[in-house]
């Protein structure tokens, strides 16, 4: 029985209660890889190949001869919701917050392989006609889009505006982007080849919970009286927390690119938490010396949600929204740049030889091979 705002038992609220539970869908992550891994063989009737180190990757990568293209499709999930409940209560319109949240999941996982993202297309199925007729909100939305995708330097090509009534619900929408993108030089490639002990890892800070985890951050109502509206720190409410948008990471990773900062590995840490360390196959120990700030609304939510480190880091991203694996002398650069672009980075951890886990330090959590499952 999931405890309410008047529980005083303490009661853990576990992801699981509030709706989301990565037993039941990550078997079916990896069915529909191994299906679609049987598809590659059509690329070949057109003369390309598929780089098959980015099945399981965040990106999916084909090799069209003088560079690769990359692409993905990701969803929002259920931070809109948080917005129009936001927005009855405060009269504001959050949706360009919601647009760069959209765009971010796509982009965010195309730059784990090295691409410059080219190409964003828009997929916004609303719950009824109706819903396209509030031109505050409609305007929010394209703003933001179009804001988004010029931070990231790429084209909005276009997308689908669907009206689906029945099964999306009436007042609400449903958002997702996916995302086109070019690896050259075909050196920027980044699938983990070259991965090895005494590369450094380095995270990049993230604004807020992003947009993983939103179901358990809405769950967590139940147990404030005040709502949205609860303090999280002075002048910042519950729901203007969570609703900070996604910090896009490709103008660090350009960056880098064009600083000659070659990138052994990426991963972007959304669900899952930091388990998404463990992405790569490689059998090796991930070392964390040093974790960043955690922004106060993901320390409210784990005291109020009675997480201890294990379970908080196993869900959000508690203040790391994307890791960087670099060789060690270009650590120091890789901060400086990132930090030069408004992105605070740290120098977290070490690569190390040993059985595929996560250390981490400083709360004295480890995460081994059996903890993420995505292949």
């Amino acid at each position: 029985m999931t405890a309410s705002a008047h529980d005083s038992t303490g009661a853990t609220l576990s992801y699981e209660q509030a709706g989301v539970n990565y037993d039941l869908i990550d078997p079916l992550k990896v069915a529909a890889q191994r299906a679609a891994a049987a598809t590659a063989g059509h690329l070949t009737a057109h003369g390309f190949t598929e780089v098959k180190a980015s099945r399981g990757e965040s990106a999916y990568v084909v090799d069209v001869g003088p560079f690769y293209l990359a692409s993905i499709v990701e969803c929002l999930g259920s931070k809109a919701l948080v917005a129009d409940e936001m927005h009855a209560l405060t009269g504001k319109s959050y949706y360009a917050g919601i647009a760069q949240d959209t765009i971010a999941m796509a982009v965010n996982d195309l730059i784990t392989v090295g691409a410059t993202p080219l190409v964003v297309q828009a997929y916004w199925a609303a719950g009824g006609s109706d819903w396209f007729g509030d031109a505050q909100r409609a305007q929010a939305l394209v703003a933001g889009w179009k804001a988004a995708c010029d931070t990231c330097g790429v084209a909005w090509g276009g997308g689908e505006t669907p009206a689906l009534a029945g099964i999306v619900e009436s007042g609400r929408i449903d958002l997702a982007a996916s995302c086109t993108g070019i690896i050259s030089p075909k050196s920027r490639l980044s699938v983990g080849d070259e991965l090895a002990e005494g590369d450094v890892i380095v995270l990049l800070s993230s604004s807020g919970i992003h947009a993983n985890g939103l179901s358990l951050a809405r769950k967590l109502l139940e147990r404030l009286p005040e709502g949205y509206l609860t303090e999280v720190a002075p002048g910042l409410n519950y729901g203007e927390a969570l609703l900070a948008p996604t910090t896009l990471y490709s103008p660090v990773t350009e960056a880098l690119a064009k600083a000659g900062v070659s990138m052994h590995y990426c991963a972007n840490i959304t669900g899952h938490g930091w388990r998404k360390l463990l992405r790569h196959p490689s059998t090796l120990t991930y070392r964390i010396h040093t974790v960043p700030a955690v922004p106060p609304v993901l320390s409210f939510i784990q005291k109020h949600a009675h997480h201890d480190d294990r379970e908080a880091y196993s869900t959000l991203n508690m203040g790391a929204g994307f890791a960087l694996f670099v060789k060690a002398e270009d650590a120091a650069r890789t901060v400086e740049i990132s930090k030069a672009l408004g992105v605070d980075a740290v120098i977290a951890g070490v690569v190390e030889a040993g059985p595929k886990q996560v250390v981490i330090e400083p709360i004295n959590v480890t995460f081994g091979n059996d903890d993420l499952q995505l292949r």
